[in-house]
């Protein structure tokens, strides 16, 4: 897929289908994240996979979004704007394989480290989506135009 049409046409999704994810598109979405840039080549991450979330799904403001997902991913470690930008590219990588995903907000960060061994950074879930949609069937301009965001006019300043 075209990557400006990858970002455009990518949503954060809430709802997942009960299908697992083959291990081969779980690897490149891992793989995804693992080559990743970080600040000063730190890799500071580790990426848990949780199997069972039920535990894990208590801490993230959510839960359902972990407990419906056919894969649940958290980062964990230090490393700030580092995180956002391997779980970017990890969501990315799934929604080239047609896996949709999102990003958790943590409400309890200790019972996170708790489960997890670790700070937890991020948490992501993944899955098919239970209404599949399909990139290609508009543009990338087409999505862009249709996404609840703010037009650029409002956003980009020139000094």
């Amino acid at each position: 897929m075209d990557v400006y049409l990858a970002i455009a046409s990518k949503r954060d999704e809430r709802r997942y289908a009960d299908r697992a994810i083959p291990a081969e598109v779980e690897r490149r979405i891992l793989d995804a994240g693992r080559v990743t840039g970080s600040a000063r080549n730190r890799q500071p991450w580790e990426f848990v996979i949780v199997s069972d979330p039920r535990g894990l799904a208590e801490t993230v403001y959510e839960p359902a979004n972990l407990l419906g997902a056919a894969l649940v991913v958290a980062l964990v470690g230090t490393g700030g704007l580092d995180f956002g930008r391997a779980a970017q590219n990890m969501m990315l990588a799934a929604w080239d394989e047609g896996v949709v995903s999102c990003p958790n907000g943590i409400k309890d960060a200790a019972a996170a480290e708790a489960i997890l061994g670790g700070e937890a950074a991020l948490i992501l879930s993944f899955g098919y989506p239970v209404t599949p949609r399909d990139p290609v069937a508009r543009t990338a301009e087409e999505w862009s135009a249709r996404a609840n965001r703010k037009p650029l006019e409002e956003l980009v300043k020139r000094i």
